[in-house]
């Protein structure tokens, strides 16, 4: 096989894959948690989506919503099951609880298990294998309430205890977490890096690769902020469809038109904008106080820029060997008719579907 069909392949391989994961810039499914912490007791908050979950797992959840029977209590019996608190060093006892949907406009299931821990709560451990149920791409995005104090962590397969000192300094404010977090986010997210490739397959040298690298990376952590912060929001599909069509223009300048390589910086800064709405979703429903918000954001944004990095130093290379070869022309023109393809696809799935 030759070089140039090889990477032709490489990307028509990605531009699939990209296709059969529609929503996966949003680093596989989220569960939002709230943990009160009140005495000795505690009441753990979670809500899920059926959407967003295995077949099996939103079918349960499904029949949960609809009405109490077997589905709310083997719904409940996971959390009882997978999410353990214990209280200085004593598991303590999962109780009562409820099932709940989010309204007539929501499809949302909210879970509500108390738990009951015998003595003031002072040093808490939590771990989090809900992962084992609802699959291994699946996070608990959690708010840790108590007096005094708010704590925020990722749960992840990676990352499934954290610990918590009440009345004290707080071992752990979940920074790392949501690092991991943001790495797993870009990596699993598709449209974002095939929107990031199709500009770099017509950046030029290595001075204007820098300057689109650079014009995304500020413009999307300056949305994200302004959209975690609830400064400035947009509707979920509507950026959704944008950064569809997004990967479709970048795509389409490379194949129809000359892109003025010394200005793509431009369009990578404007595309950029709506991409950091789009990687926001992971972090708004948490409701954080300002201050845990901001370290999560800083976390997760620092993460993006991780994963974004190593992927960026994956392709560099390849497209340094690219320039200047008889074969550049062939290559940047299929590979950005695959990209084409997928982003009009996902535009239209996402806008009228």
């Amino acid at each position: 096989m030759t070089a140039p069909r090889a990477l032709r392949m490489a990307v028509a391989l990605l531009a699939v894959a990209s296709a059969s994961a529609a929503v996966a810039h949003t680093g596989g499914s989220n569960g939002y948690a709230s943990i009160a912490i009140d005495g000795a007791t505690a009441r753990y908050t979670l809500t899920l989506w059926p959407a967003a979950l295995p077949p099996e797992v939103a079918e349960t959840l499904r029949q949960a919503r609809a009405a109490p029977g077997a589905a709310s209590d083997r719904l409940l019996g996971w959390i009882r099951d997978k999410v353990a608190l214990i209280a200085d060093g004593q598991r303590c006892q999962a109780g009562s609880g409820s099932v709940s949907d989010g309204g007539p406009s929501a499809e949302s299931v909210t879970v509500v298990v108390d738990y009951a821990c015998g003595a003031q709560i002072r040093d808490l451990r939590i771990r989090d294998d809900l992962f084992d149920v609802l699959g291994p791409d699946y996070h608990t995005l959690a708010r840790i309430d108590a007096p005094g104090q708010t704590t925020q962590f990722a749960f992840s397969t990676e990352a499934r205890e954290t610990r918590i000192e009440l009345h004290g300094p707080t071992r752990s404010l979940g920074i790392g977490s949501f690092v991991l977090l943001g790495v797993e986010h870009i990596l699993t997210g598709w449209d974002h890096l095939l929107f990031l490739l199709g500009l770099l397959l017509c950046g030029g040298g290595w001075l204007s690769l820098l300057k689109i690298i650079t014009a995304f990376t500020i413009a999307h952590s300056l949305t994200l902020g302004l959209a975690v912060l609830d400064v400035v929001t947009l509707p979920d599909r509507l950026v959704e469809a944008v950064i569809g069509l997004s990967i479709a223009f970048v795509a389409a300048e490379n194949i129809f038109m000359r892109p003025v390589v010394a200005r793509r910086w431009v369009v990578s800064f404007a595309f950029g904008l709506v991409h950091g709405f789009g990687f926001s979703s992971a972090l708004r429903e948490l409701g954080l106080r300002t201050h845990g918000l901001l370290l999560a954001l800083f976390g997760f944004n620092l993460g993006v820029e991780i994963g974004q990095g190593l992927v960026v130093a994956m392709i560099l290379p390849a497209l340094y060997f690219l320039r200047g070869t008889s074969w550049e022309p062939s290559v940047v023109k299929s590979s950005s008719l695959a990209i084409l393809l997928v982003g009009l696809v996902l535009f239209v799935e996402r806008a009228f579907l």
